[in-house]
């Protein structure tokens, strides 16, 4: 494709197929997402359309394959555009000189010798121009070869004609001028332009490039008695495989023996590397330390974090952002409206100056069509977004498509999610007060079978503490197995279950009182040490049967390292943060108090935090939620903007708009950062795109002419033409840096 144009043709043309629900060609990665069905249409159908209009598709199954199948062509491509550029100077720098040399005179054999120097040029160097604007001229359409191929021939076709039949102006009183130079020149430059900006498009996708390259190509599998070597794409899932020190881990998978530490930092951004021991998760594109273990393979090819990190921001650098809606129609009828005003220049330089002013009238002309140029617009967009993107996949900032980058630069005001947001999700019981003192151990073991079953993260503590090397609940006679029944979940307040005729349940002062029948106003002295743990932050679980409460269990979940200099940053840029838990009053405040958030919400729900955001939207707050991606789905899905706080496989992709990858918070203001800087650049790209145009046409037409005497020179166009394309792309790339 060689401008937004060809990109726009092979969009409509995919768009317009049955089966098509949505095709978003992308002409600065020149690439295609399709959102098809597959009983409707196939890739091979939708490949032969492409076909039909002139293009051609590569599609496979296997994403690697497709991937080199892309490069050996983009390589191909880039060697033929180098060595047709370089040839091309080759020839049209001693026109451009004896021209010059000769500036205002007709010379009949070196005009021939000129017609002959140029004719490679246009035939052989730059045919692909003429091919494809020949192309698009059959179909009705237009693009920026059709400019080229238009602005070159004219120019070539009327020296062609002054030199042969020199006499039709001579005999009027007029020197037959020829124009070979200028034919010459705008092919070399339109040419170097295009090396140049394919290029620099390609640093525009470095970020794919260094994801991909953390994958190996090969790795060591256990074939019946023996070790073998087998490349990555053969490995099933099952499969047992031996790290030695110093490897990449091909696939994700969980260790079944040996010993390590892993460097996690390329995929989770943890610059503390992980130990890894038997039943621990190892991830694909991690790099093993000194050590040497086995691990079974249980997700491979597409399905590692890897792969799916490698995919979305794939996907994300192909879509479109609002404004990119705008610059396509644009970009649409900009072509037909350059040739209209080429026409139009002509007719007025002849209606004003006569058949004196035919060569001025027809360089005017040209030049028109030469300083024209869609590409400009057509990279303005694409390019700052894949630059952008990519950036953000190296700083562990998932971005899922275009439109959440361009959103995030409205938001106003943050809402967090204080577990696993703000804390570090890894919940501990710190105190177990008991109000009973008989049969401990039974009670121990039936909160235990309850927990198990729930979802919540302050379940998982309790677990973890009652399973402990430091607890064995199982040490007594009463080892018999409890099966429990009956059992209820309501999220965010507590469970309930039935077991002997008893029902047992555990949950927040007020699921015990207004579900379970449970009085806690004769318990003040519990109260008092209630209120007391409160004051010092931590989450209160109280645990009871039928209507009598057995136990006070406090959990503590510490605040991360980060999260108070994120919030402070978060503040300092002008967006105000708010905090959501479901934990009770005392508790948030003590977390909103050493953080210094200001607005926050205590006890909430599923469906409470989703209508506080909605509040928060109605006021005329642009909203960002940030939470798990999972218990927090209600507000996330209501959110302008939602962010999913990941690490490792624990990565809620599908729910988010933006995902980061680590824990650390910091990231959070990072990813604002980005997306100001990235929409910044893509609204300084189009201005200078749309400046250059709206500037650039009226001056090649001659608007300056009867002020000033200058007449811009095709060549010049061609220059400014070209340069015009590389500036955007030059531009996206300062964002990498």
């Amino acid at each position: 494709m060689s401008c937004a144009n060809c990109a726009l043709g092979v969009e409509k043309a995919l768009n317009n197929q049955p089966g098509v629900i949505m095709a978003n060609v992308n002409f600065a990665s020149n690439s295609v997402l399709l959102d098809y069905e597959p009983e409707k249409t196939s890739p091979e159908k939708l490949k032969q359309v492409v076909q039909s209009i002139g293009y051609d598709m590569i599609i496979d199954d296997d994403e690697e394959v497709r991937l080199q199948k892309q490069e050996m062509q983009s390589r191909k491509h880039y060697t033929e555009l180098k060595r047709n550029t370089i040839l091309a100077w080759v020839f049209s720098a001693p026109i451009m000189i004896i021209s010059m040399i000769y500036m205002g005179h007709s010379h009949g054999l070196l005009n021939y010798l000129l017609m002959f120097l140029a004719l490679p040029v246009l035939t052989v160097f730059g045919r692909n121009f003429f091919i494809n604007g020949w192309k698009h001229a059959i179909m009705g359409k237009a693009n920026m070869d059709t400019l080229v191929a238009l602005s070159t021939s004219i120019a070539f076709l009327f020296s062609l004609f002054n030199t042969i039949y020199p006499q039709f102006w001579t005999s009027r009183g007029i020197d037959p001028m020829v124009y070979y130079e200028a034919a010459t020149m705008i092919i070399s430059f339109v040419l170097l332009g295009k090396l140049l900006e394919e290029r620099a498009k390609g640093n525009t996708s470095s970020a794919i490039k260094k994801l991909m390259g953390l994958q190996p190509k090969f790795a060591t599998i256990l074939k019946e008695t023996q070790y073998v070597q087998i490349p990555i794409s053969q490995i099933k899932v099952g499969d047992i495989i031996i790290v030695k020190p110093g490897e990449k881990i091909s696939v994700d998978g969980i260790v079944t023996s040996g010993f390590s530490y892993v460097d996690e930092s390329a995929i989770t951004g943890e610059s503390v590397f992980a130990e890894k021991r038997e039943a621990d998760f190892v991830l694909a594109g991690t790099i093993n330390q000194k050590g040497s273990f086995i691990f079974k393979a249980n997700k491979v090819g597409g399905d590692t974090l890897l792969a799916q990190i490698i995919k979305m921001v794939r996907e994300a650098q192909g879509s479109k952002a609002p404004v990119q809606r705008i610059v396509d129609k644009i970009a649409s009828i900009f072509v037909p409206v350059v040739i209209f005003i080429s026409v139009l220049t002509l007719i007025l330089w002849l209606t004003i100056g006569g058949s004196g002013q035919f060569s001025r009238a027809l360089l005017s002309a040209v030049s028109v069509l030469v300083i024209a140029c869609p590409c400009a617009m057509g990279l303005a967009t694409p390019t700052a977004l894949m630059v952008g993107i990519g950036k953000g996949a190296q700083q562990h900032i998932l971005i899922k498509d275009a439109t959440a980058l361009e959103q995030m630069k409205r938001v106003n005001t943050v809402v967090l999610d204080k577990t696993g947001t703000l804390t570090e999700g890894k919940p501990v019981v710190t105190d177990w007060i008991w109000l009973k003192e008989q049969r401990i151990n039974f009670f121990e073991r039936i909160i235990l079978e309850l927990e198990k079953r729930s979802e919540h993260p302050l379940a998982s503590a309790i677990v973890d503490y009652l399973q402990s090397d430091d607890h064995n609940i199982a040490s007594t006679e009463e080892s018999y197995p409890i099966d429990i029944d009956l059992f209820i979940n309501e999220a965010g307040s507590g469970i309930v279950a039935s077991y002997q005729n008893d029902t047992y349940w555990a949950g927040n002062s007020k699921f015990a009182e207004e579900k379970c029948g449970c009085s806690l106003s004769d318990k003040i002295y519990k109260f008092e040490r209630i209120e007391a743990l409160q004051k010092e932050g931590k989450s209160i679980v109280l645990y009871g049967v039928n209507h009598e409460l057995l136990a006070v269990i406090a959990i503590s979940d510490k605040i991360k390292e980060t999260s108070l200099k994120a919030v402070k940053e978060l503040k300092n840029s002008g967006i105000e943060v708010h905090m959501l838990t479901g934990d009770n009053i005392s508790v948030a405040s003590a977390v909103a108090k050493q953080l210094g958030i200001d607005y926050f919400k205590a006890g909430t729900l599923p469906a409470d935090k989703e209508e506080y955001v909605k509040e928060l939207q109605k006021s005329g707050k642009i909203v960002a939620m940030v939470g798990d991606g999972i218990n927090d789905s209600q507000a996330l899905s209501r959110a302008d903007v939602s962010i999913a706080m990941g690490k490792g496989t624990d990565i809620a992709m599908d729910v988010a708009m933006m995902t980061l990858i680590t824990s650390d918070l910091q990231l959070l203001p990072k990813a604002f950062a980005l997306s100001k800087k990235t929409v910044r650049l893509i609204h300084q790209n189009l201005f200078w795109a749309f400046i250059y145009n709206l500037i650039g046409i009226p001056i090649a037409a001659g608007l300056l002419y009867p002020f000033t005497g200058l007449l811009l020179n095709p060549m010049i166009a061609a220059a400014a033409m070209a340069f015009s394309s590389v500036s955007v792309v030059l531009n996206s790339l300062r964002l990498g840096r």
